[in-house]
């Protein structure tokens, strides 16, 4: 399926988004199908498409999760009825033409499709005023840039379609550089920015749980803020120094805050209720099949008590006995990060944006490198349980990095982040290859049907 070829319908968007069944309650009666959306909709069926955004953009997160986990060393899946998990994504090649290698595209180009379903019409939308068409043009432009962002994590073959908001019978998009890529979602970011603080004081909807606090659009903005200080610090990693600035700008804005909870944040929720799913990276400990790699547990800091570290200790538990197969790869550790199958999965939350923050002071173009070891130790001492490390500013920029991949890797442990965190700083090679044959893969080829598309 090609990124012009996909169809309309958000139906299609559980079927191929995940590798992982994934789901949120958002209170409307088919959130898998919602109303199909026409010229002039009503106040519900914005309301209704505005949703239907939402839902396909987390279709695909437990997949990206798992499969990120395991390319990056953070998880295994030992599978007998479907060994790719494995033979695949750990030891290769990766198949443009699976789920696998494949992956991590057409659930994300879906959420594109819907999302321009509803902004092709949004503007006629007669019975909203202008600041409400507002509220919903800066949600969905946001969850755009988000979709983007997830696709550019996994690809970096320096080829993606951006320009997908044409007719399904007009030629496939053409590629385009990730740099120019990655542009793009600043500037959807940005243009979310702009229709939120015209929106006035409230939406003509209402969002899910996952979005409680962040449910106006002036929070619903500290958000967006979130999520671009998220991709200009991708980007500062990548050699972009004024990047780093910008992060630190739209920090700024954001709802990074050192005196709240690490967990304050943004999510996509989940329920056993009629009509929608699970979070499929739930499973019963003493018989899951997606388990912690062990490095996880060899690497983990002591506290003062000699005990470990309090983020390991919430989300990784013993298993009781070990599971492995036949090639050697093997673990005795289960999963608690997501405890139920009603268990929300974080889109950005407070912690992760104190890392940031950390890592931005650090490659910013007037290094503060004493902000940075601020933010650093917070989240050591209020999340990790552990001593504050002394001596960080007078730090190589380059050890500070080190330091701050430590922290994102039990901070941020099972929310798809450290494949892409070691490859984004050239550390790939860093990553523990623990059974002969098995490589690290720096990127998911383009799948196969795009490719076809093209010839």
């Amino acid at each position: 399926m090609t990124t012009n070829s996909m169809s309309r319908s958000l139906a299609t968007v559980v079927v191929l988004g995940a590798l992982v069944a994934t789901g949120c309650d958002f209170n409307i009666t088919n959130p898998n199908t919602p109303t199909q959306i026409g010229p002039n909709p009503s106040v519900e069926q914005v309301a209704a498409a505005v949703n239907g955004v939402l839902i396909a953009a987390r279709a695909d997160i437990g997949g990206t999760i798992l499969r990120e986990g395991i390319m990056g060393r953070e998880a295994y899946r030992i599978d007998a009825s479907e060994p790719r998990y494995v033979s695949e994504l750990l030891h290769g090649p990766l198949d443009p033409g699976s789920g696998f290698g494949g992956g991590q595209w057409s659930a994300e180009y879906a959420t594109l499709r819907s999302a321009y379903n509803l902004l092709n019409v949004l503007g006629t939308a007669q019975q909203l005023t202008v600041a409400e068409q507002n509220g919903a043009r800066g949600v969905v432009q946001t969850m755009q840039a988000y979709a983007y962002a997830e696709i550019l994590e996994a690809h970096t073959e320096d080829s993606i379609p951006i320009d997908v908001n044409r007719p399904i019978t007009d030629p496939p998009a053409p590629f385009v550089t990730n740099a120019a890529a990655w542009t793009h979602v600043v500037s959807l970011l940005d243009s979310g920015r702009t229709a939120l603080a015209a929106a006035g004081g409230s939406f003509a909807f209402a969002l899910p749980p996952g979005f409680t606090g962040f449910n106006t659009p002036a929070t619903f903005l500290e958000f967006n803020r979130a999520l671009t200080a998220r991709v200009q610090a991708y980007r500062g990693s990548l050699g972009c120094t004024a990047c780093y600035d910008s992060a630190l700008t739209a920090l700024a804005a954001s709802f990074v805050d050192s005196t709240k909870s690490m967990d304050l944040g943004v999510y996509f929720d989940f329920s056993t209720r009629s009509g929608d799913a699970v979070n499929g990276l739930s499973q019963d400990p003493s018989s899951a099949i997606q388990l912690v790699h062990p490095s996880i547990r060899d690497s983990v800091e002591l506290k003062a008590d000699s005990t470990r570290d309090n983020r390991y200790l919430a989300k990784v538990t013993d298993r009781g006995s070990s599971l492995s197969e036949v090639t050697g790869h093997s673990s005795n550790l289960s999963w608690i990060r997501y405890p139920t199958p009603s268990s929300p999965i974080p889109i950005i939350r407070n912690e992760e944006l104190l890392l940031l923050r950390a890592e931005a002071n650090n490659g910013a173009t007037v290094r503060n490198a004493v902000a940075a070891a601020a933010d650093l130790n917070t989240v050591r001492v209020k999340s990790g349980g552990l001593a504050a490390l002394v001596g960080v500013p007078a730090l190589a920029k380059d050890s500070v990095v080190g330091l701050l991949l430590r922290e994102r890797k039990y901070s941020l442990l099972y929310e798809g982040h450290r494949w892409a965190d070691m490859r984004r700083f050239g550390r790939l090679g860093d990553i523990l290859i623990d059974v002969a044959g098995d490589q690290v893969f720096s990127t998911l080829p383009i799948p196969l049907a795009e490719t076809l598309a093209r010839q």
